[in-house]
């Protein structure tokens, strides 16, 4: 590093504002806590919300406030580089899998964007996360899958690693051919 890349550095802004978004968090007050089960994690649970299947609440409005919150701050246009959920997928016999529950959580993230966009938000783009199965980097497993397509593997790496195309890849191609403008139904 140069002394003039310094200035470089300070003088130079980002051209938009990149965050990815899973959940919401609400703020808690550690004195009203029960920490008595020493895992020494604050956790409360906002009761008007539902939860993944890891306890991630689902919050698409959420979505939203957190981009109007971003632009009215920051006055950048927006790309949301990462959103999705992890669920348990069941590849069924006729090799399938069937999560409506992925389409309908990725729908209503992407309606609320939608909104925002009504609401004067300039939003450059929106990618999910991820398009295929892959280790979780929270949790370390394989069964916590996030993508649209299906890898045959489990938490132990047995398995055959053939990948198969989920409803939800079916759905979201459908939602990048029309530019986000076909939600669709749940298949």
């Amino acid at each position: 590093m140069r002394k003039e890349d310094f200035r470089i550095l300070k003088e130079g802004t980002g051209d938009y504002i990149p965050f990815s978004y899973y959940m919401s968090r609400m703020p808690v007050e550690l004195d009203k806590v029960d920490l008595s089960d020493n895992s020494g994690k604050a956790v409360f649970e906002n009761p008007y919300l539902k939860t993944s299947q890891w306890g991630w609440s689902i919050d698409p409005a959420g979505l939203r406030i957190v981009a109007n919150d971003f632009y009215t701050r920051y006055a950048k246009p927006l790309f949301v580089v990462e959103n999705g959920l992890g669920a348990r997928d069941i590849l069924t016999e006729d090799r399938k899998v069937h999560d409506n529950y992925r389409i309908s959580y990725l729908r209503e993230h992407i309606r609320q964007l939608h909104l925002a966009v009504d609401d004067g938000v300039e939003v450059l783009g929106y990618t999910t996360w991820g398009c295929i199965d892959l280790v979780s980097q929270s949790t370390g497993e394989m069964s916590k899958r996030y993508g649209f397509i299906y890898v045959d593997l489990n938490d132990d790496g047995t398995g055959t690693g053939k990948r198969y195309k989920k409803d939800s890849f079916y759905w979201y191609q459908k939602v990048i051919e029309s530019n986000g403008e076909d939600l669709g139904d749940i298949l």
